[in-house]
């Protein structure tokens, strides 16, 4: 069975309402995906999807060159080939064998695999909501990003009020605490909510001193990304509890099974929408660690780009048994959110299709009345000091065609503006 045709479809699916307010400070582009429709000489298709400004490995021209006229199955387990043509190349061999996904990959442990809901940093009220839409849509746990700029108190405390007790709330500093020196008080303080089930890199995870002490001094759960630092000196060294896993299935497969040598349980973090979440699920049901909900943020999106969108129950995502990845697309939905082609013209070779930066001033207020103005909140976009304070809190100022914004505007394009 050889591949006969690659299609590459880039489609801008909408965030929620509410996710396009928050997303717009970080992760704007997410929204754009790019589906890999495989057909073979046997009449078999099979889909895939990219986030190209997320995932692992991007599907290149050179790569679609190289695949037509291969057989698919010999590129199944070739992660160079792109998130996208891999995932299509499971779903289409699948098809034809008769087979689900997930038994090409190994034995099947388990039939639903644990799933989050995902949301980026932002209000407290943003969160407790998020959670709220999560609780009712099945799932049990909330994946977040904390940051120096939000009371982090405060988010906690308005989740436990909008959840029911059984809701759990696992965190993603991405680092920024800095030092143990700083982390530990803090991680403590939050330990404390019963609903704070674990904390993944809360300081740099090269910091391996740093990490061994917070995993002795805080009473829960440390995850850090699988091979950072390298996996054997996070055992000797007992720096964290678990990984966080991701890339293409042979990574994937070999860093769960290692993984699983050492008894140590993992989350799989694949980004994107419906196809990603399945092929995530399908990864879930043969690795038996991974027992920490998969993070896909599929949860984003208005529409799944499925027949049948994803379902998830008790905080849990059925893991398909029809042929390939066992889902349909939804191909009147992909017809409707295909990026235009004279979108695409624009973009100069060898670049990706990207939505505009959003003209935004981001404001952190902090307790002593002291502010800093940033443009896009990352990492570590602005000095933030010791940790989070009680009432510190971000405003976003939109573009309103002033003088006075562009002004400042064009000052914080440079660096934090401090008053």
């Amino acid at each position: 069975m050889r591949i006969v045709d690659i299609e590459r479809i880039l489609v801008d699916v909408p965030f929620t309402q509410r996710q396009q307010r928050i997303t717009r400070r970080t992760v704007y582009n997410w929204s754009l995906l790019e589906l890999c429709r495989v057909t073979t000489d046997t009449g078999h298709v099979g889909w895939g999807e990219t986030v190209p400004h997320y995932t692992h490995q991007r599907v290149t021209d050179a790569i679609v060159a190289q695949a037509i006229g291969s057989r698919a199955a010999d590129l199944l387990f070739d992660d160079s080939i792109g998130a996208g043509l891999q995932m299509a190349l499971f779903d289409v061999v699948g098809k034809a064998m008769g087979v689900p996904a997930h038994c090409l990959l190994g034995k099947k442990v388990r039939d639903a695999t644990p799933i989050s809901w995902w949301c980026s940093h932002s209000t407290p009220e943003d969160w407790a909501a998020e959670a709220a839409a999560g609780v009712a849509a099945g799932y049990t746990s909330l994946k977040t990003k904390p940051r120096p700029w939000w009371d982090v108190i405060a988010q906690i405390e308005a989740v436990s009020d909008a959840t029911p007790a059984h809701f759990r709330i696992d965190m993603d500093p991405n680092g920024t605490l800095d030092n143990a020196a700083t982390a530990i008080p803090i991680l403590t303080r939050l330990s404390a909510y019963e609903r704070v089930a674990m904390f993944e890199t809360p300081i740099p995870q090269k910091d391996v001193l740093g990490n061994r002490q917070i995993r002795r001094a805080v009473p829960r759960p440390i995850a850090m990304h699988f091979g950072s630092p390298p996996f054997l000196t996070a055992l000797r060294e007992e720096v964290c509890d678990g990984f966080v896993i991701n890339g293409g299935a042979h990574k994937v497969l070999q860093d769960g099974a290692q993984a699983a040598g050492a008894a140590m349980p993992f989350w799989l973090q694949l980004v994107g929408n419906g196809l990603t979440t399945t092929w995530a699920a399908h990864l879930g049901a043969v690795l038996s660690h991974a027992t920490w909900p998969t993070i896909s943020c599929v949860n984003l999106y208005t529409d799944h780009l499925l027949a049948d969108p994803i379902r998830v129950q008790g905080g849990y995502q059925p893991v398909p048994n029809g042929p390939g990845l066992g889902v349909t697309v939804n191909e009147e939905a992909v017809a409707q959110y295909r990026v235009a082609d004279d979108k695409l013209a624009t973009v100069a070779e060898g670049q990706t299709y990207a939505h505009p930066t959003p003209r935004l001033i981001n404001t952190i207020h902090y307790p002593d009345g002291s502010r800093v103005h940033v443009a896009q909140l990352g990492t570590t976009s602005v000095h933030h000091g010791p940790g989070w304070s009680a009432g510190v809190h971000v405003v976003t100022r939109e573009d309103d065609a002033s003088a006075d914004f562009a002004d400042l505007y064009n000052r914080v394009l440079q660096g934090p503006v401090r008053n």
